[in-house]
């Protein structure tokens, strides 16, 4: 019997029972659907993730106090006082260093009109826009007179300016911080992000002016690092652990006050957390398959047992066991291969929606939807092979006495 024949009629038995037909594909429609949805959204969510690490800045070290040891206590990260103005001046004349932006902080209550909010106030230097690589929306940024002069200028991000009620026609405006007064000469442009040190929720003021207003010490919290080029990222990060020990006095092989981190570090340790959440995701979504495929298999058995005396007919007449065998195969895969096209038009349809609602990038990646093909083809195979068998192996004469 032709293939082309024998699958028309696979067909054509599938249609005789819709209603079945729809239920048995119903859980390969759930499996594919699920695997196409929760993959596509964890690799929105890693591409976002990154995204918002490379917007940290270009060519980015964070150099960070702390790391000390005191006795048997090692200093929390970030909490010790052993970076201070001078070290970040010596960094600055490091051979490919484009700019250093020196930083310390606090949290304190500002206040705009009618309307307040306590979020980190951050004291840097003009070069924390390139560093970090932010845009000035309205206004303008930190400037040299404004650190040299101890003014009591702000410059605002984006959410702040919002939850404060104030927009472009804010510069110049005077707004409260901790108390003090300060006069607002811009605010950033959005870089996305929400929740605990949201780069968009942030006060920026001149390092001199936090240190006299709110710190009173020349120590310093971090030192951001722009490095002139990609390729000069590990040379530089040796130069400056090498300056600093010299000015820490730290001998050779003793333990570092300070702790350098390196953003190709940070989008390395991104993607592979989402490299393995997007294969765990799959892999608990490919359960359902497995379900999907039993549902397939229980089916075509019942399927077999209906049909007992068609069998017996069609030997009878001359139809080789293959033949049989091949029928109810196609039929399987016949049924894999529906459900699982059917659910790749659900999981992108869903997967689009969440990473709407969630503010994810879509992100689609060709394997996203090969995959789930295939595998649900795979389930029609090993689902279908028992049942296809089954009928194949029925003696003639018994399927024909079979009522």
């Amino acid at each position: 019997m032709k293939l082309l024949d024998l699958f028309t009629l696979s067909i054509s038995r599938l249609g005789t029972g819709k209603l079945r037909t729809a239920l048995t594909m119903l859980g390969i429609i759930i499996g594919v659907a699920s695997v196409v949805a929760l993959v596509s959204v964890a690799q929105g969510a890693t591409s976002g993730i990154n995204s918002r690490l490379e917007g940290l800045g270009t060519n980015l070290l964070t150099v960070n106090a702390g790391g000390s040891v005191s006795g048997a206590t090692r200093g929390a990260f970030g909490s010790a006082t052993t970076l201070t103005i001078d070290d970040a001046t010596a960094i600055s004349k490091l051979p490919g260093v484009a700019g250093v932006a020196p930083e310390l902080s606090t949290s304190a209550l500002v206040v705009a009109g009618s309307e307040n909010e306590t979020t980190t106030v951050i004291g840097t230097s003009p070069a924390f826009a390139l560093v970090n690589a932010y845009d000035i929306w309205q206004g303008s940024f930190l400037n040299q007179a404004s650190e040299d002069n101890t003014l009591r200028i702000a410059v605002l991000g984006a959410t702040t300016a919002d939850n404060l009620g104030l927009g472009a026609s804010a510069i110049g405006s005077e707004i409260t911080i901790g108390g003090y007064p300060f006069r607002v000469i811009g605010i950033m442009q959005a870089k996305g992000g929400s929740g605990f040190q949201s780069p968009d929720d942030q006060v920026l003021i001149p390092l001199s002016t936090a240190r006299t207003l709110f710190v009173g010490t020349d120590s310093i919290r971090s030192v951001g690092v722009s490095v002139a080029s990609a390729k000069q990222m590990e040379a530089v990060k040796a130069e400056i652990t090498t300056l600093l020990e010299q000015r820490h006095g730290i001998a050779a092989g003793g333990t570092d006050d300070f702790t350098i981190q390196d953003q190709s570090q940070l989008l390395s340790t991104a993607s592979s957390v989402g490299t393995l959440l997007t294969v765990l995701l799959a892999g608990i979504a490919s359960i359902s398959l497995i379900v999907g495929g039993i549902g397939i298999m229980n089916i075509m058995l019942v399927s077999v047992r209906e049909r007992t005396r068609e069998i017996g007919i069609r030997k009878a007449i001359g139809a080789r066991g293959r033949d049989v065998m091949l029928q109810f195969l196609i039929e399987a895969l016949a049924l894999s291969l529906a459900g699982g096209l059917i659910g790749i038009v659900i999981g992108v349809a869903v997967s689009i929606v969440i990473a709407l609602l969630a503010g994810w990038a879509i992100a689609f990646n060709p394997l996203t939807i090969a995959v789930p093909v295939v595998f649900s083809l795979i389930v029609g195979i090993v689902f279908g092979v028992w049942p296809a068998r089954q009928a194949a192996r029925l003696d003639p004469v018994v399927a024909l006495r079979y009522e």
